[in-house]
Parts: C-alpha cells; structure tokens; sequence
C-alpha cells in the first residue's frame, strides 16, 4: 500500500466533508442527530483554520488529516479515514509520521476526540494520555520522545 499525504486544495473541500461524514457521522448521529447545514458551516470554518493534508492511498483520496506545528507543539486532528480502509493500519501509519515529526522538532502532541468515538484504543497505543475533558471531547497529549 503506497501512502501519501497531500496539501489539501481549495478543490478537496467536499471530498473532507465526505470523508468527515463517512468517519465520524455515525458517531455524532447517534448523539444528536446530523444536522447538515451545522456540520458543513463547522466544517468550512476549520477547512480555514486548519493545514488540511489529503491521504492518498495508491493515488486515491481517502482520508484527511490535519498536522499543525505550531512554536509549543504539534496539533493533530481533522483525522477522517473513509471505511474500506479503516482496519488495515493507515491510521497508525499517518499518526506515526506525525509522532515523528514532533519527536523531531521536540514538541508534544495535542489531541482531542469525541468521548464515544472508538479511536482511543489507536492513541493509547502510542502514549497518549488524557490531559482533561469536557462534556463531549477528551483533550490528550503525548510528550516529545528523543528523534
């Protein structure tokens, strides 16, 4: 399997939509319901905010993510594989390229999720922890490691 991260265009802004849906909508719908015209207003908002990257799997999108360094630390999120290729060890591959660009530069890592998403188990693994929490989102870290 050939991975490759992309910057995001202008161009891939439904196709994040898409994959935001087909990875966490399942999760938000069955907590309140999938108010369309929220989610896709929520989701412009962060396609500005954020450095978007495509995953490209043997030259097909399927996924994003989003790797922010900032001066204190690497921001991680945006973080959408699409079904068929969730289960196959994209996620760990896209998140250990992240983890090693922060070792690299010694910064941390942030994260957030929601509490019922099922992806803890993959940030447990690789020694995040949870820093604090709100009502609907855990905020982990994971300190820098010596590259």
């Amino acid at each position: 399997m050939n991975i490759l991260l992309r910057p995001a265009a202008t161009e891939d802004v439904e196709f994040a939509f898409e994959a935001k849906r087909d990875a966490i909508g399942p999760h938000v719908a069955a907590r309140w319901g999938w108010d369309e015209a929220f989610q896709r207003a929520l989701h412009q908002r962060r396609w500005r905010e954020k450095p978007w990257q495509v995953i490209v799997v043997d030259e097909k999108p399927v996924g994003t993510v989003s790797v922010d360094v900032q001066p204190t630390h690497l921001q991680f999120g945006e973080f959408y594989i699409l079904q068929p290729y969730r289960g196959r060890g994209l996620g760990t591959r896209v998140l250990l390229e992240a983890l090693q660009l922060a070792d690299t530069q010694h910064l941390e890592t942030r994260l957030e999720y929601l509490k019922w998403n099922p992806v803890a188990t993959l940030y447990a693994r690789h020694g995040f922890r949870i820093v604090s929490e709100n009502e609907i989102h855990y905020f982990l870290l994971r300190a820098s490691r010596e590259a």
